[in-house]
């Protein structure tokens, strides 16, 4: 840092050099060369030196590195590498440290200082990928990693493609698998994902491993029917004051036990997310792409089964839609 203050301050002499120059040439010509000399230094300094920290992006709080910091090291290694561009394995080293930089600072939550760092890891990491014509596994890997950490959507992206080629290259390797099923989930495609997970789990991964993968999987085993409920002015009366709204799920054309409900407070409009997990009888529920007519009923009696005269609505979707279906509450049962 202080080089860099010494560099600044050489600058500022140059630029009024070249501004005070042409001035001082024509003190004898006029008594205001002196003054507007005078002004012109006190603007230069004064304003370099209150709007270079407004607008830099060096953190001036942050205390210079000891020698021996990891930072330390890190410039140490950048400036080595300057001088030897070919250096594959330096590269990989040099994004792996600017990555552990990243992640310290996000724990001390310093995130613009941790963003800048995985963006240094990612920079690091493309280099030794073009040095390797992408071949080297550890820094497809390590660029999407950093990818990652500076945008989560990336996994679905590009970071994702990176993961992809890492396991073309090396097929069995955990690290390639694990976050190949996590882009795949990413993308949508929970088959791939799942079966990957599943490669996971029959390698006999370490226990801490193996819970994540296996709560993963439970995860991609809910399935969600997002819809909004609405009721019609015309059988808005015909609710009674304080009665529950039920939303349940059946295979259509079938009655008995719906396969999953919520209760819920009858207000209106209303933005359900009906589950598969919530399910009435265990073991049942529904499964993603499955046909499902969808109610949503007013109970009057309070009861999860209908009575005459109760309000509802239905609508048909298939399980797992993203789109939010709408369903009108607009009929009274017979």
């Amino acid at each position: 840092m202080s080089g860099f203050i010494f560099a600044a301050l050489l600058l500022t002499l140059l630029v009024l050099g070249a501004v005070l120059y042409p001035l001082l040439r024509r003190r004898g010509e006029t008594p205001a060369a002196w003054s507007a000399a005078a002004v012109t230094v006190v603007v230069v300094v004064a304003g370099a030196a209150v709007l270079y920290p407004l607008w830099s992006q060096w953190e001036w709080s942050r205390p210079e590195p000891a020698a021996d910091s990891p930072e330390t090291m890190v410039m140490r290694l950048n400036r080595r590498l300057a001088n030897d561009q070919e250096d594959l394995e330096g590269w990989l080293r040099l994004g792996n440290s600017y990555a552990t930089l990243g992640q310290m600072a996000a724990e001390q939550g310093m995130l613009d200082y941790a963003q800048s760092q995985y963006s240094r890891s990612a920079r690091a990491f493309q280099r030794a990928d073009l040095l390797s014509h992408g071949t080297n596994r550890d820094a497809l890997i390590g660029l999407g990693e950093s990818l990652v950490a500076m945008d989560r959507e990336s996994l679905g992206g590009r970071a994702g493609q990176m993961f992809e080629k890492a396991l073309a290259l090396e097929p069995g390797y955990v690290k390639s698998i694990l976050y190949g099923a996590f882009a795949a989930a990413e993308r949508g495609d929970q088959e791939l994902a799942r079966s990957r997970f599943q490669q996971l789990l029959d390698s006999n991964p370490p226990d801490d491993l193996r819970e994540i993968i296996q709560k993963q999987m439970a995860a991609m085993d809910v399935v969600s029917v997002p819809v909004r409920v609405t009721i019609a002015a015309s059988v808005l009366d015909k609710a009674d004051e304080g009665a529950p709204l039920f939303v349940v799920a059946r295979i259509p054309g079938q009655r008995g036990a719906p396969l999953a409900a919520k209760r819920l407070d009858a207000t209106f409009p209303q933005e359900v997310d009906l589950l598969s997990t919530d399910a009435m009888i265990a073991g049942t529920g529904f499964a993603a792409g499955q046909e499902l007519e969808i109610e949503a009923r007013v109970a009057n009696g309070g009861s999860a089964f209908s009575r005459s005269g109760d309000p509802f609505g239905t609508v048909r979707v298939k399980a797992g839609q993203e789109a939010r279906v709408a369903i009108e509450i607009n009929q009274l049962k017979p």
